[in-house]
């Protein structure tokens, strides 16, 4: 452990932009949401209306009960996992990554403790998240909310957060590439809302998969239920859980060299068969498309799924209606909720975009682009051989989710025909604000290759900006910064 502190303060140095602003974004939200909800749905016959619908519960959970703390905290029901996403992806980036590039080798040669890297990115983003929810509390508490329920919630984003980070801590010990270790992480964290989506689902129609919740440390977090029954018990169980895992990975890290992972890594052939940079940058980037179309056929077909049962809920209520229409459309109302799912979908991509084109960065600082470029291959063409999958990736993932939303709802109103191209359609014109943000990254690897990692906050403040605007009346000018 010798070297930790400092570690720390390398941590916090090198994300002292970054770290601030995921902090401040996810506990504004939930301050965001009380009063738009609280105007939205003031009686607790609006609330239980609005939640009693199955594709709301697919992606939010059951309600637990009907008070004003208890309806917001469902309704953010996805920021949980964005905690978890960022938690897991800072403790990869600060352990795998510094090993791939051969800084953890440099800094181990100094007087610097074993573990001393892998303790530094858990205290790191343990303390983030302890700082988040000590917000959250304070924030919520602030707006005439109990006590009790406000540090409640507190502890579910919390406690999310510490368990996928020691998620990321185990995954950044199984495999050499921080890729293959991201992937590993964050289809965990996948599964978990699939589980708890499953089985709220399940329960909320009688079925007998209500149990497979109960499989998901995201289920565990909601079931929290701050406002309400404010189980404190299953934040402790999800405390437990994250140190079971760092356990772990703490006996992993022992078990390997420092650059290589638990889990060999597969041979290639012997003889080399890439015969062109585009070969190459397929080679590196086909399993990221191949994780992200897949995601994304995943995501079309549960928003198309729900979309009907949406539909039947929003007639009843002109307030519903007119937040689903502010989200991102007009006319019929099951429209508007496609365009502004397809919004959110738009969004996600333009994550995928950037992380395509960060690879331009991660070949360069590693070494690996030299020896392709000390061929007769200039760095134009290197460049646009990973570029064609930052351009042409998000339009893949996006083509598969229009066409799974369009095939589910096209089936679930017998008119595959004519939803099919308008879902597909409503997908792929979400592509220009994605590619402006692949294009923002790239002018940033040219300009400033030292902060490209300041990439990240394009995606991050047009999540935000959408996020809040689905409730809330923002000026113009403040909308008009997002591309989307």
């Amino acid at each position: 452990m010798t070297g930790t502190l400092g570690l720390i303060r390398l941590i916090l140095r090198r994300d002292r932009i970054v770290l601030p602003l995921w902090i401040l974004a996810l506990a504004l939200i939930p301050m965001s949401f009380v009063s738009t909800y609280g105007d939205l749905f003031p009686t607790a016959e609006a609330r239980a209306s609005y939640a009693n619908n199955a594709g709301f519960i697919t992606l939010y959970g059951s309600l637990s009960g009907t008070s004003l703390g208890e309806f917001v905290t469902w309704r953010l029901g996805f920021v949980p996992l964005m905690v978890g996403l960022i938690a897991l992806l800072t403790v990869i980036r600060h352990t795998r990554v510094e090993e791939e590039t051969g800084r953890s080798e440099l800094l181990g040669s100094s007087v610097v403790g074993r573990h001393a890297g892998l303790a530094a990115a858990l205290v790191t983003v343990f303390a983030a998240n302890l700082i988040l929810a000590v917000l959250i509390a304070l924030g919520m508490h602030g707006q005439d909310l109990p006590w009790a329920g406000s540090v409640a919630l507190g502890l579910e984003f919390a406690s999310t957060g510490w368990l996928f980070a020691a998620v990321g801590a185990v995954a950044a010990q199984l495999t050499a590439n921080a890729g293959t270790a991201r992937g590993t992480a964050i289809g965990v964290l996948g599964a978990s809302f699939i589980l708890r989506a499953a089985g709220d689902t399940s329960g909320h129609t009688d079925g007998p998969l209500a149990w497979l919740s109960w499989l998901s440390p995201v289920g565990w977090a909601q079931r929290i239920h701050p406002y309400g029954a404010n189980q404190w018990w299953l934040g402790g169980l999800m405390l437990a859980a994250t140190v079971v895992l760092v356990v772990a990975a703490v006996q992993l890290a022992v078990r390997r060299d420092v650059g290589s992972g638990l889990l060999p890594a597969r041979l290639g052939p012997a003889e080399g068969r890439l015969g062109s940079p585009l070969g190459l940058a397929w080679r590196l980037h086909r399993g990221l498309l191949a994780a992200w179309t897949s995601a994304f056929l995943l995501l079309g077909l549960l928003f198309g799924g729900v979309a009907e049962g949406v539909g039947d809920m929003m007639r009843d209520d002109p307030k519903i209606q007119e937040m689903f229409q502010r989200l991102g459309g007009a006319g019929a109302l099951i429209d508007s909720f496609l365009v502004g799912v397809m919004t959110i979908t738009g969004l996600i991509a333009s994550a995928y975009a950037v992380q395509a084109t960060l690879r331009l960065r991660a070949e360069e600082a590693s070494g690996r682009a030299e020896p392709v470029l000390a061929t007769a291959t200039s760095r134009l063409r290197w460049a646009l051989s990973h570029l064609i999958f930052s351009l042409l990736g998000p339009a893949v993932a996006l083509f598969a989710a229009g066409a799974a939303a369009g095939i589910a709802y096209g089936l679930a109103i017998d008119d595959l025909s004519g939803q099919l191209p308008r879902l597909i359609a409503a997908a792929l014109i979400q592509l220009p604000a994605v590619w402006l943000l692949a294009a923002l990254t790239l002018a940033l690897f040219g300009l400033v290759p030292q902060a490209t990692q300041a990439a990240w906050a394009g995606p991050t403040l047009c999540l935000l900006i959408g996020l809040t605007s689905a409730g809330i009346q923002l000026a113009p000018w403040l909308k008009d910064i997002s591309p989307f």
